[in-house]
């Protein structure tokens, strides 16, 4: 799976909001979620997989932290188009002046 599909879903991204705050074991996880912790536990699998978390072993517990550099990769896709947005809504806004 590729990083898109990955954040296609809902639920993942609810999950990487939440541990960009603090990280997180799948049980904590699961508190915020109406599905079972099997179910968070294969979205964290999705999410490992595209390298969009990184587990920390803490004792018995398993933390989960987001992986800023690989969503600073994403980032950095996503600029490209960015500034052609910007560039369009500029234009955009300079004809709706013009009316």
């Amino acid at each position: 799976m590729d990083i898109f599909q990955a954040i296609s879903d809902p639920t993942r991204r609810a999950i990487l909001t939440l541990i960009a705050i603090q990280a997180l074991t799948p049980n904590a996880l699961a508190e915020n979620f109406d599905m079972t912790r099997q179910a968070v536990s294969k979205h964290i699998k999705v999410l490992l997989e595209c390298e969009l978390v990184k587990p920390e072993q803490s004792g018995r517990e398993i933390y989960y932290h987001l992986n800023a550099k690989k969503m600073q990769e994403f980032d950095n896709w996503l600029a490209q188009f960015r500034q052609n947005w910007e560039i369009q809504f500029n234009q955009l806004d300079e004809l709706l002046l013009t009316m």
